[in-house]
């Protein structure tokens, strides 16, 4: 899937207020957008619902630099606006509500300062969405991966669908679950989140509502009905009526249930190298097939991602996003990103060659620098 999302950052530390970070947003849009590409995401307002529709159908929703300005630019909008109580998300393909990230577009052929700023200012915009004031609802009908799950997860409400199509599969093009991965994957029972994010297993809609990723779990023949309802709403007390009134009761039991004691088993052990022990010695085939997905990935990602969730549980929002800033901006200057990219989405040799090509290769020092490093940029809260 050429729409996969695999999003970052680059920058670190900081404090500037939120008001001041609004303003060096507006006034530094113009210098990374190349061209108007409006269209790309409409926006309308009802009554007291503002709508955010992400409009690249060809390209299931994948959104670049110009979407994450536009949604940002709107959102900060829409924050002072008094008229404005609730703001909901949808995507305009029958297929995907955004499968993930351009990031063909900012790995091939361009600055890397061209790929930083694209990173910060898509954070940004994940944080704003997480800290929003008013309620923000996320219709997750279709494929939703990597930078899809940006522009959801951390909204108040989150809505699949039959039809939904789940992933964070950053470590097969040598990354690792950003965009907030850290703090929510972390925040699903442990270690359901660590599964998910190393092995990049695909969820359907039901599942996403049985493991807490989605909120409420609505027929997409009730798509249409339940938007209609929601644009109608005054208050969150009104919105929550509506989305309780429209949901859909689920018959299907946890697709992984059977499952359960393994994943528990496996990847609840302290150590990378001792949940690859674990699935050996368990030796079902289930636990084989995760040891031939994980063999195929960025052995550093690997390690990143262990590290990088295991002590997310203790940090708190913000700083799970700046520490993903720290590690996206190594990333970039490793290498290994852009490497996956080529190898998976651009030449599509599904050969990448990973550096180290080993996790007994990856050193303590080689994966200090993803935690510790120094970052000149500032990123600060919108």
């Amino acid at each position: 899937n050429e729409y996969k999302s695999y999003l970052s950052m680059a920058c670190r530390m900081g404090r500037v207020s939120c008001s001041l970070g609004s303003a060096i947003f507006r006034s530094s849009t113009a210098r990374i957008m190349s061209t108007d590409k409006s269209s790309e995401v409409l926006f309308k307002v009802t009554g007291n619902v503002g709508t955010i529709s992400l409009n690249k159908p060809k390209a299931l929703n994948a959104i670049n630099v110009n979407m994450v300005d536009l949604i940002t630019n709107k959102l900060l909008n829409w924050r002072s606006d008094d008229n404005i109580k609730i703001v909901y998300i949808e995507g305009l393909s029958p297929k995907a509500f955004c499968a993930g990230g351009d990031v063909v577009s900012i790995t091939k052929d361009v600055p890397t300062d061209f790929t930083v700023s694209f990173f910060r200012r898509e954070f940004q915009m994940n944080h704003l969405i997480g800290t929003y004031p008013k309620p923000y609802v996320a219709l997750i009908h279709g494929i939703v991966m990597g930078g899809g799950v940006g522009l959801s997860v951390h909204g108040k409400y989150r809505v699949a669908t039959d039809k939904s199509l789940y992933a964070m599969p950053e470590t097969a093009i040598g990354y690792f679950p950003d965009v907030g991965g850290s703090y929510f994957l972390s925040r699903l029972p442990w270690p359901w989140g660590l599964f998910l994010g190393l092995t990049g297993h695909r969820l359907k809609g039901a599942d996403l509502k049985h493991l807490g990723i989605a909120t409420h779990y609505v027929c997409s023949e009730g798509m249409t009905d339940l938007k209609a309802s929601m644009e109608q709403c005054k208050t969150e007390e009104d919105l929550v009526a509506v989305l309780t009134d429209h949901e859909t009761p689920i018959s299907s039991p946890f697709s992984l249930e059977g499952h359960r004691a393994e994943i528990e088993g496996c990847f609840g052990q302290p150590s990378l190298d001792a949940v690859l022990a674990a699935l050996r010695d368990t030796d079902s085939e289930f636990t084989r097939k995760q040891l031939a997905t994980l063999a195929k990935m960025s052995p550093r990602s690997l390690l990143v991602t262990h590290r990088l969730l295991s002590e997310a549980r203790e940090l708190s929002y913000e700083q799970c996003f700046r520490v993903e800033l720290n590690a996206s901006h190594e990333i970039v200057e490793s290498g290994e990103f852009t490497e996956g990219v080529r190898a998976l989405l651009i030449d599509k040799d599904n050969s990448p060659t990973w550096k180290p090509a080993t996790l007994e290769e990856v050193t303590p020092e080689m994966l200090a620098r993803y935690f510790e490093r120094e970052n000149t940029e500032i990123w600060q809260p919108l």
